[in-house]
């Protein structure tokens, strides 16, 4: 018997009819769906059917005996599919949302996604800052100094953004879990190149990506390739008013202007081999590097007094990322399935930071990273019956951290001679077990049960200075969901789960950094320009969480779904400022450092509706079959105990945001358009009972138009406007305090223009 395989991968299963539904009249009540045919899958079968070689109808006494041929079906499902069948809420986004604004880094894909936005720190879920956000590789911790910003989307598979915690991955998920699954070996041998021209500052910017896929046997292999450089130029406005270098109260401004330039490359190889029907082994590898350089030159104007202006500065360094996981899978029978892990990580870095006045270098620091980390983990999986699941896992980590770090002044001379070019070494161990339970109880329930105990380790050696802290967190996870009728496509899932974020290792290490601007430490200091120290006794903070949502799939890949959240959350970490002695100054100093500040309660809403416009409004817009429309609005509140009310919220949490989107295929055109909006209104945070944080209006906006010029080349165009490549979106940031000081910064980057050119090989 011979085999042929037909790969589907231009198909998708959905359904092929849904009854049109008017956007006023999206609610709960109404919007159950009505049982549909999939005529796609009735197609496949008779496909199936025409493609087996047979007899003559009548043979004849010379005719040869036929040839048999097995023809397995293979149909990926799509994204909608995907999301629909999870016991868990979760939004999944493939390739059409990665390629359709043609973007060069993957924080410019998660910004326009719903219920995420990015900010300094990476991306963040429901305006929690950096560390409420759990962000995966291939289902597991990214690894320390992995950079998202310089992750091709073309080196991406898909998207999964997860709204509550699991037991199968690390609960340190208090504002949900970003996983980025990267392309697997594809069974096909296919390559694909996409050259990009985006504008710089003085010059075009160049980047490629190029993807190889090669398939002989039971042997898979793919290697993406991307090269990248940037260039890009931010202008500061910056307004100051605290006490100046007499100690009398003073006015400046600053124009500043923010040039960072470099380039890098990420290669990520992975190879399949299919050892028998049962075994597979998979080798998952991922090598990045890079260098960067950043300069800021500023224009003073002492408005009044005699003020303390921020110094210029001259940047430069490198990172450097390896990676590679091992895994092996067997299946023992059909019931029984173990899956086992293996891998090594890697981190380099180094940076040279300098400061200027008139030109003279007046504090330079140089320093270099290494991290080095080893992981296992599996997880066994027990068919109980035809839809319920039993699987136990583990998930090991060992990581070692070495730093060196030396601030020398102008002359040379250490700043602080106990503390600088003293070597850091950390070591971090992370244990986790967990049991997990999967069951389908009927055709309208199914249950995701799961413990999960995860127990961190830190351990750092300095000669002055020592660090040791463990948290351990056992967290029981709960998801439900419930379809209204078996074959209906709306459903409600809810969550109880109990998450953790863990201070990492720069938190806990209590090494003072002086603020550039008042390097002399038989001086004080002031509170808008603090020393900065680790806290080695800091807890994790902890979060119970809940979580209900409704989902209604629309024909056409179209979906609507409302949620709410709610999050307990005690320990809560915050940046406190307070004059104090300490043991490197003659003279009393304002230090920053992070404290288990209080207790603190966020909840939110959470809307998202997209798909084909002659669905959504059938009487406005009926007659157009080629427009596809998307939003998301978001609704955010959030209170911290020890503080008084109002804006007493928890840090960079907006009260709400807005996306909306839409393309657009012209007809009679080889032509496809498109844009997308996002707007994150102005609001203020209480930071203690003397500082209040103020940002403004956020507001962004991106353009594409894609065109094919053949049926393997493409050419796509693209702008953005209102956001910075690497950092915060453009507006203003005012930190106020009690007694009148104040320090505001605007900031604006230059829209930029990209295009690219997709080529299949």
């Amino acid at each position: 018997m011979q085999n042929r395989k037909l790969d589907l991968d231009d198909f998708s299963m959905h359904s092929a009819c849904q009854p049109a539904i008017l956007i006023s009249q999206l609610k709960p009540a109404k919007l159950a769906s009505l049982l549909c045919t999939s005529v796609l899958f009735l197609s496949l079968s008779v496909f199936a059917q025409d493609a087996s070689v047979g007899s003559p109808a009548e043979p004849s006494a010379s005719a040869q005996p036929s040839v048999i041929q097995r023809v397995e079906i293979v149909a990926r499902q799509g994204s909608t599919e995907l999301r629909r069948a999870a016991s868990f809420a979760k939004q999944i986004y493939g390739r059409e949302e990665l390629d359709r604004y043609g973007d060069t880094n993957a924080l410019d894909v998660m910004r326009r996604l719903p219920g995420v936005n990015v900010d300094s720190g990476g991306p963040r879920m429901r305006g929690l800052g950096a560390g409420y956000t759990q962000i995966l590789i291939n289902g597991d911790p990214a690894p320390q100094g992995f950079n998202l910003d310089q992750l091709s989307p073309s080196q991406i598979e898909r998207i999964e953004v997860i709204k509550a915690a699991t037991a199968d991955q690390s609960a340190q998920a208090v504002a949900g879990t970003i996983n980025v699954i990267l392309k697997e070996a594809s069974r096909r041998s296919l390559s694909t190149l996409r050259v990009g021209l985006a504008t710089g500052k003085d010059r075009p910017l160049g980047n490629v990506n190029y993807s190889v896929n090669e398939s002989v046997g039971p042997f898979n292999m793919s290697l993406p390739v991307s090269l990248f450089e940037w260039n890009r130029q931010v202008r500061n406005l910056v307004d100051r008013k605290m006490p100046g270098s007499d100690g009398q109260s003073a006015v400046s401004e600053q124009l500043g202007t923010g040039t960072s330039w470099g380039w890098g490359y990420n290669i990520a190889p992975r190879f399949n081999f299919k050892v028998s029907d049962e075994q597979t082994i998979a080798l998952a590898t991922f090598f990045q590097k890079g260098y960067w350089n950043n300069r800021t030159d500023y224009v003073n104007r002492a408005v009044s007094g005699s003020p303390v202006f921020d110094d210029d500065a001259i940047q430069s360094g490198y990172w450097e990322n390896r990676r590679g996981n091992l895994t092996w899978i067997n299946r023992f029978s059909e019931d029984q399935r173990i899956e086992i892990k293996a891998g090594v990580q890697q981190s380099r870095s180094s940076f040279d930071l300098r400061n200027l006045r008139k030109g003279a270098t007046q504090l330079q620091t140089l320093g270099s990273n290494q991290d080095d980390a080893v992981t296992q983990a599996g997880k066994y999986s027990q068919l109980l019956g035809s839809a319920h699941t039993l699987t136990a896992g583990w998930d090991l980590e060992n990581r070692e951290r070495q730093e060196r770090r030396t601030t020398s002044d102008g002359s040379g001379n250490a700043l602080l001679p106990s503390f600088e070019g003293q070597p850091f070494e950390a070591q971090m161990r992370r244990k986790a077990f967990y049991i997990q339970d999967e069951w389908e109880i009927s055709p309208q329930w199914q249950l995701n049960l799961g413990l999960r105990n995860e127990r961190i380790a830190s351990e750092a050696t300095n000669a002055l200075l020592p660090v040791m802290n463990v948290s351990s967190v056992l967290s029981p996870l709960a998801h439900v969901t419930y379809k209204f009728d078996p074959k209906s496509r709306d459903m409600v899932r809810a969550s109880l789960t109990r998450s953790y974020k863990a201070p990492g290792l720069n938190a806990l290490l209590a090494r003072p950094v002086i603020n550039s601007a008042y390097i002399n430490t038989n001086q004080t200091n002031t509170f808008l320009a603090p020393d900065r120290i680790g806290n080695p006794a800091l807890r994790p903070e902890l979060a119970t969480g809940l979580d209900i949502a409704y989902e209604n799939y629309l024909s056409n890949d179209g979906i609507f779904s409302i949620g709410i959240f709610h999050r307990n959350l005690t320990n809560v970490v915050r940046n406190l400022t307070e004059l104090r002695h300490v043991t490197w100054a003659t003279s009393p100093r304002w230090i920053t450092q992070p404290q288990n500040f209080s207790d603190a309660v966020t909840q939110g809403l959470e809307f998202e509706l997209r798909g084909r416009a002659a669905d959504l409004m059938p009487q406005l817009l009926g007659n157009v079959k080629a427009l596809n429309l998307r939003s998301s609005l978001s609704f955010y509140r959030s209170s911290i105990a020890a503080l008084p009310g109002p804006d007493n919220r928890l840090d960079g949490q907006q009260p709400w945001s807005v996306n909306l989107g839409f393309d657009q295929r012209i007809s009679g055109l080889p032509l496809s358009v498109g844009g997308n909006i996002s707007i994150t209104p102005g609001y203020d945070t209480r930071q203690s009972v003397e500082q209040v944080f103020k940002r403004s209006t956020a507001r962004s906006i991106d353009l594409f138009a894609m065109m094919p010029l053949s049926p393997t080349l493409s050419l796509r165009v693209a702008a953005s406007a209102g956001v910075q490549q690497f950092g915060p979106p453009n507006g203003s940031s005012l930190t106020l305090l009690s007694n009148g000081d104040y320090t505001r910064t605007d900031r604006y980057a230059k829209p930029q223009l990209n295009m690219t050119l997709d080529m299949r090989l």
